[in-house]
């Protein structure tokens, strides 16, 4: 079976050279889980530390004055990067932060449902039900599978509507494999329906080109961490104007009245670290000088490239499409007959490489998530890691 197809305008590997000098080296370990969390550049890195210098000489005045004077510049940019109003954009420190603020801050009745699916994030899946216990609404698990078409998802989502539906949760990309959902068509069908969408955005922005006013949902979530390249500690909330003025934040606000999207921002956290978001300049900078188009590009040949090297190795299980123009930097496998935690451990272990174990219903496998400061030798490295590993594996049973 062939997995992939080729990217007919690969780039010369030498400039990705020239951008893996702009990155911290990854050590002990060849780093192939960048999904989680994915190294800042260097140049952003030691703004971060710049930063912190800064405050430490003056803590209050140079944080609150001088660094928070530069936010809504960067929403500014952030807003360009994904098709926004700044005025919809609020500051906060991950993903799950940013939805667990629409989870618990959308108003809804006993009774109300909310669709979710399976596959959605597990905090997420965890919030919704606790607002089931605690309120009495309904959550209905929407069941399909990763590798259904996008027909079928639609067609699982919109049978389960009922007059009752409130909200639907959707996941842009699934961090288990990979897999892109028919966003925009779905938040189309919510929209004609009155329903509230949710998107988990976490694994799609900056890692490829994604407008907030083409999807037209309600919430968008995201963090920054991932593939924009900010330090940890940084996410984004983008909340539709529609929907700002009636959904509570998840902290209550400093300063009263609290109407604008100034109500869901960071600073309600108290006392925060200013540094930290300082940053997030320098790391917008350094992703436009590749833009998403680009890095999508590289990251879809990247994924397809250690692919086309490893489905020859026996027991190999793909279980992410390749050959799709959505296709990006996750994608997810298993080896028949061997125990995928125990394979995690040996490349880890014995091999340096570090790749993740992601189980969920019957889905169970490897997560390999190369960055764009990664280069096709690195996967070489990977690709015969993993041969020998299953040959040991194979070995000892």
């Amino acid at each position: 079976m062939t997995y992939f197809a080729v990217d007919q305008a690969a780039e010369d590997e030498s400039e990705w050279e020239q951008i893996r000098a702009q990155y911290p080296a990854q050590e002990p370990f060849l780093n192939l889980n960048n999904a989680a969390v994915s190294p800042p550049p260097v140049v952003v890195q030691e703004a971060v530390v710049d930063a912190y210098r800064f405050i430490s000489r003056n803590p209050d005045y140079n944080m609150w004055s001088r660094l928070d004077a530069a936010l809504p510049g960067i929403k500014r940019e952030l807003a360009e990067l994904i098709d926004c109003a700044p005025e919809e954009i609020a500051l906060n420190r991950n993903s799950s932060e940013g939805l667990s603020t629409a989870i618990f801050g959308i108003p809804l009745n006993k009774g109300d449902q909310v669709l979710i699916s399976p596959w959605d994030y597990p905090s997420v899946c965890a919030g919704w039900f606790q607002r089931q216990q605690r309120e009495g609404i309904e959550v209905v698990n929407c069941g399909f599978d990763l590798m259904d078409s996008d027909e079928d998802i639609i067609d699982t989502y919109v049978a389960a509507m009922t007059p009752f539906t409130r909200v639907l949760q959707l996941t842009h990309m699934y961090h288990w494999n990979g897999r892109i959902l028919p966003i925009r068509r779905l938040c189309e069908i919510a929209r004609e329906r009155n329903i509230i969408t949710i998107v988990d955005g976490a694994q799609t922005f900056a890692q490829m080109q994604v407008s907030f006013r083409q999807l037209d949902c309600d919430f968008f979530v995201t963090s920054l961490h991932k593939w924009l390249g900010a330090p940890v500690g940084n996410g984004m909330l983008i909340v539709n104007k529609r929907q700002i003025e009636q959904t509570w934040p998840l902290l209550a606000p400093f300063d009263q009245p609290a109407v604008h999207i100034d109500k869901f921002d960071h600073w309600n956290l108290g006392t925060y670290n200013s540094a930290i978001q300082a940053a997030i300049a320098p790391a917008i900078e350094f992703h436009k000088t590749i833009g998403a188009s680009r890095m999508h590009a590289r990251l879809r040949e990247l994924t397809r490239y250690w692919v086309g090297l490893a489905q020859d190795i026996p027991g190999f299980r793909l279980q992410t499409v390749t050959d799709t123009d959505s296709l990006g930097a996750i994608s997810l496998f298993s080896i028949d007959s061997l125990d995928m935690r125990k394979l995690e451990r040996d490349l880890r272990d014995n091999h340096q490489v570090h790749v993740k174990y992601r189980t969920v219903k019957h889905v169970e496998g490897l997560r390999v998530s190369p960055h764009i400061y990664m280069l096709k030798r690195d996967l070489d490295t990977f690709v015969t890691a993993l041969r020998n590993a299953v040959e040991e594996g194979s070995r000892r049973f």
